[in-house]
């Protein structure tokens, strides 16, 4: 079986991390000059930079796990790729025009790779 829904995930976080810092270098900058710790505040748009460039850190952890566990003979649950699509349907229902939608192939593809398992062992 083909590994790549880790690779995947891993891509599109490493995008989502570059896009922060293309669409957002004011807030970052202003971040940075207020030292980092306890810089947000209670500024909204501070606020979700830094959620932003975080949700990014987070999808790469999630993307090296899919990894480890597409390795695995069991490959990655189901449960997590309804987990992932929970999430990803969210974020599109709230946000339409964001990358959100670049996380369905994972779901398609971790869905997939179980039936395809499933269908070796039966």
């Amino acid at each position: 079986m083909k590994v790549w829904i880790g690779y995947w995930l891993m891509l599109v976080a490493v995008i989502h991390t570059v896009a922060m810092f293309m669409f957002f270098p004011a807030p970052l900058t202003d971040i940075f000059k207020r030292g980092v710790f306890d810089s947000i505040g209670t500024e909204p748009l501070l606020g979700a930079v830094a959620w932003f460039g975080l949700f990014g850190v987070l999808l790469f952890i999630v993307g090296m796990a899919v990894n480890s566990l597409e390795r695995s003979t069991q490959g990655v649950p189901v449960s997590m790729a309804w987990a992932i699509l929970a999430l990803t349907m969210l974020g599109i229902v709230l946000m339409p025009a964001s990358g959100f939608w670049l996380a369905l192939p994972a779901v398609v593809g971790i869905l997939f790779q179980q039936r395809q398992l499933k269908s070796r062992t039966a």
